[in-house]
């Protein structure tokens, strides 16, 4: 079996972990070795430095997984509970003042609505980093961090189709259509919130 160069026989010492190294054919191309043997997935030629231009993966191979799909859906379960939070805004006077009573918007959906904002970060980490992983094992070169999830969802998400598309063109940018629906969603029913709780309001102020 032919190895990568720096590769060792097979034994117990292991041989080189999965990478993009020159083929042994002799073609001047890069061929993807995934840690036990050569694939037969040619790249471009051999990148200038560690941040020279990515390899494209073979076209057969799929850019989506369901970690991807996971973060770009989730936010979906919030969107959901915001449109079934409908609170009656209440006023009371403390001396002699009128002000929002604080149990009015306080209610059982809208702490639904807190909780499963944290609990989907929290999900949407993990689901990068196993959709980092997933990428790096089908042969994506330098695929984006999944650590950029913490900054954003949406900015992972956007991130990784970028680097996705780089390696396979043409593909990869559903879930940015995904989260941008969403997105557009959430605004559109978020300002309706907003209107219907501050026409409540109005209606109960004095005259």
């Amino acid at each position: 079996m032919t190895l990568p160069p720096g590769g060792t026989a097979p034994g117990p010492v292991p041989t080189p972990g999965p990478g993009w190294y020159p083929d042994p054919a002799g073609s001047g191309r890069f061929q993807w070795w995934d840690g036990t043997a050569w694939t037969g997935q040619l790249s471009g030629p051999r990148p200038v430095g560690p941040l020279g231009p990515r390899p494209t993966i073979s076209e057969s191979t799929p850019v989506y997984n369901p970690f991807i799909w996971l973060i770009a859906t989730l936010p979906i379960i919030p969107l959901i509970l915001l449109v079934s939070w409908n609170p009656v805004i209440r006023m009371r006077t403390v001396r002699n003042r009128q002000t929002v009573d604080p149990s009015s918007i306080f209610t059982l959906p809208y702490i639904l609505l807190v909780g499963a904002a944290f609990l989907i970060f929290g999900i949407s980490a993990l689901m990068a980093y196993l959709d980092w992983e997933k990428l790096r094992r089908d042969g994506v070169v330098r695929p984006f961090h999944w650590a950029w999830v913490f900054l954003s969802r949406e900015a992972y998400v956007i991130g990784r189709s970028v680097i996705v598309r780089q390696a396979a063109p043409g593909r990869g940018l559903a879930p940015v259509w995904v989260t941008i629906g969403i997105i557009v969603a959430a605004i559109v029913i978020g300002g309706i919130k907003v209107s219907v709780l501050l026409a409540s309001v109005a209606a109960q102020l004095p005259a």
